[in-house]
């Protein structure tokens, strides 16, 4: 099969297409015929050596799947050979194969495409997870999200609002705004030519935000903590700005609010149950036509490596798609 492959650390064209091996099948596993895999920020990072988690070289990165069962191992009762699905997966996904193990692995809905079922697991499962697990979401809460535009911003955007908040969007360009705009929020702020303090108290008649969704890090930050209202809840999703902040806690004391952790790769491994009920739910809304992934691209797979570029460089609206 054809995989691309880091074999060192190293930007997007450090990335070869070669001819490998299948990936065996286990007893607990699922082996895909992939027919789509998202682009995800941590897929830029993993090829870097500065993600979490460390596999080892050579590798193939990319982690949301969806395409065909080829076989299963002898634990599987859930999935058989013909079964079209979509999965989450520590890394391997751009390639013409893939292994995912069975409780992270999901049937897709019928009439929904391989694209927008790779479009899903990640950005959905981690806005969702996030506003409903850890940031306790109530209608009415207030929520500012930065980054607003990209692939887990938006998801966090559109649920948001369906889940009753009024939604706040931050965003560099207006192109990018008026996308959020499409998918739901109520007020918008271009942070390169706004000031982020000053239309956040203008907003929120200085009341500040009840939430605040974080995947970008960087300068804003400490800027979004300081506009957060009593008992906020700050959810750190990422650092896509590609800098750490480091966070003065007298504002946790000052603000009496929360700053949360909101890692959803190890939650669907170590819950996967609650994981499973909210991929269902999720696929309920995508089935009332409630939610909706945006594709920003499509590429073959031959030209991944061009796709992560554009997510490197913050040119990305919603979700890119590697196509088999």
């Amino acid at each position: 099969m054809k995989a691309i492959l880091c074999k060192s650390y190293g930007l997007p064209s450090n990335l070869v297409l070669e001819e490998i091996s299948s990936p065996q099948v286990g007893e607990n596993d699922v082996l895909i015929q992939v027919k789509a895999c998202g682009v995800n920020f941590p897929d830029v990072l993993i090829i870097q050596g500065k993600y979490q988690f460390k596999p080892p070289l050579p590798f193939s990165p990319g982690s949301d799947v969806a395409g065909i069962v080829k076989a299963v191992g002898t634990n599987v009762k859930n999935h058989k050979v013909g079964d079209e699905v979509f999965a989450l997966i520590s890394h391997g996904g751009f390639a013409e194969e893939a292994i995912a193990p069975k409780h992270s692995c999901f049937p897709k809905m019928p009439g929904m495409g391989f694209p927008i079922a790779a479009s899903f697991l990640m950005a959905y499962g981690t806005s969702y997870h996030a506003l409903k697990d850890r940031a306790k979401l109530k209608e009415g809460d207030t929520m500012l999200v930065l980054g607003a535009s990209g692939g887990v911003g938006l998801t966090a955007v559109e649920l948001g609002k369906l889940m009753g908040a009024k939604v706040i969007a931050a965003a560099s360009t207006d192109e990018k705004l008026e996308l959020c705009k499409q998918y739901g929020a109520d007020e918008v702020i271009n942070y390169t030519t706004e000031d982020l303090k000053s239309r956040l108290n203008e907003i929120t008649n200085k009341k500040g935000v009840d939430v605040v969704y974080d995947p970008v890090g960087g300068d804003y930050s400490e800027i979004a903590l300081r506009r957060m209202a009593w008992e906020g809840r700050y959810l750190v999703i990422g650092f896509a700005a590609g800098s750490i902040p480091k966070i003065p806690l007298n504002l946790a004391l000052l603000k009496g609010c929360d700053i949360v952790g909101v890692f959803w790769g190890a939650f669907a491994m170590r819950d996967p149950k609650a994981n499973t009920a909210n991929t269902m739910q999720l696929m309920k809304w995508y089935g009332e036509g409630k939610i909706k992934p945006h594709l920003h691209g499509i590429y073959p797979l031959a030209e991944a490596p061009k796709a992560l570029e554009e997510m490197m460089n913050r040119q990305v609206r919603g979700k890119v798609i590697i196509e088999m």
